[in-house]
């Protein structure tokens, strides 16, 4: 029988510890099977599971009647699954107000409360929120970790980096995705796992968004209509036209809305917001949201493609590897407090990644398979973007990289882009 590995450190680690040396409570949400009980038992010295069978119904009265019994017991105390009965909020903010000490509680969740109606306070000065998701390369042990992306923004560019991972490696570590129970499996086994993912978002935890029962067949449709449009700023109207030409179905635009409304809310799907610079001219700047996984392996799981898939259609690949390199960039953002955006303009100019961090700084990021001709594109397509920047208004960026799947070398051009491949980087 196989079992468990050990721990593997997530970067999630030093931010929840960090942030409960600062507030009464920490909200981590993300999607189910990327590891935050697991990372949230490591600090919490007690531990309530509010789903744990024969004990539900029990912890849902006690929820209503007494909650604060719920909170007894060592400090940090771990609330896994807190949603199901959101009263909890304003027990754990009232114990934190009349408490004299930080860093109480951690409540930890999978889905959005689909009714928050009945809570009076809104957790500001007691609460810290904060999202995890999937591993990263760096986390699972993928990336040599030799270019740091805090480091860039601190202004030391003259980077060197050596990798050996190739193209069919990182074709598997895409479709694997970066479940903690995947990583430590290997071949089939490890790639049935966004499988079964996406068989129980389809069945299961779709309904917990909201309470609506949706039929798990039409959910795995718009899932893979979804995946065919990553990457793009495809609206919703789309979508649907996606779905009645190539599944027949009819739906109106309201009910495609819902359906990702819902799949947000179990952080299955992360679009990135627009990125809004101030610019030399008066060019207009696309404001849609670009459509991403949580991780890449949704995407490859529920088109049914597997790594030899993606070797065979690089374009595809292309779009898979833009996910994951999305989904590294933001673990590597979260905690020296950045956001990941997408940039696009009417003139068609895009840059795939601008991690901005709070204190304005900025990084301007492109996403390539690799190859001379493609990061000779997307070495341009910095350049071009930076120059229409008014520094006169906002900073310089603190660095340009192109990140790429493969390539041997991290090293700064003449030009002063970054070529960095992804298995060189972490936060």
């Amino acid at each position: 029988m196989a079992k468990k590995e050990k721990y593997r450190p997530r970067i999630a680690d030093r931010l929840l510890a960090r942030k409960l040396q600062g507030k009464g409570a920490v909200l981590l949400e993300g999607a189910k099977w990327c590891g935050k009980t697991t990372t949230a038992k490591q600090i919490s010295k007690s531990v309530l599971y509010m789903t744990e069978p024969g004990r539900v119904v029990q912890n849902l009265e006690l929820a209503r009647l007494n909650p604060l019994l719920l909170l007894r017991g060592a400090k940090p105390r771990l609330i896994d699954e807190w949603q199901v009965a959101p009263q909890l909020w304003d027990a754990v903010r009232f114990e934190a107000d009349r408490s004299d000490s930080l860093g109480l509680f951690i409540l930890t969740g999978s889905s959005v409360p689909p009714d928050m109606s009945g809570v009076m306070h809104s957790g500001t000065g007691r609460f810290a929120w904060m999202k995890m998701r999937p591993m990263s390369l760096w986390e699972s042990g993928e990336s040599s970790g030799e270019v740091s992306m805090a480091s860039l923004f601190d202004g030391n560019l003259d980077i060197a980096g050596y990798s050996e991972v190739d193209l069919e490696q990182i074709a598997f570590v895409a479709c694997r995705g970066g479940w903690p129970l995947a990583v430590s499996m290997n071949g089939d086994v490890a790639l049935d796992q966004a499988f079964d993912y996406i068989s129980a978002v389809e069945h299961r935890d779709i309904q917990l968004a909201d309470g609506v029962m949706r039929d798990p067949a039409r959910v795995h449709r718009l899932l893979r209509s979804y995946a065919r449009h990553q990457g793009t700023q495809a609206p919703n109207s789309v979508i649907r036209a996606d779905l009645i030409e190539n599944e027949g179905e009819a739906l109106d635009v309201d009910t495609v809305a819902s359906y990702i409304r819902a799949l947000e809310r179990i952080f299955v799907i992360e679009d990135a917001a627009a990125w809004n610079p101030n610019l030399r001219s008066k060019t207009a700047i696309r404001t849609s949201d670009t459509r991403y996984f949580t991780d890449p392996s949704i995407a490859t799981a529920a088109l049914g493609i597997g790594p030899s898939d993606l070797i065979a259609d690089l374009e595809t690949f292309g779009l898979i590897f833009e996910t994951l390199c999305m989904r590294d960039l933001r673990v590597y953002a979260e905690p020296i407090s950045g956001t990941v955006y997408h940039y696009r303009d009417k003139n068609g100019l895009e840059c795939d990644a601008v991690v901005h961090l709070r204190d304005g700084r900025y990084g301007l990021v492109e996403i390539k398979l690799g190859g001379d001709k493609l990061i000779g594109e997307g070495a341009s397509t910095l350049l071009s973007l930076a120059g229409k920047i008014d520094t006169e208004r906002m900073k310089a960026p603190s660095f340009m990289m192109v990140l790429t799947a493969v390539g041997n070398y991290a090293y700064r051009r003449e030009d002063g882009v970054l070529v960095v491949p992804v298995s060189c980087l972490k936060d």
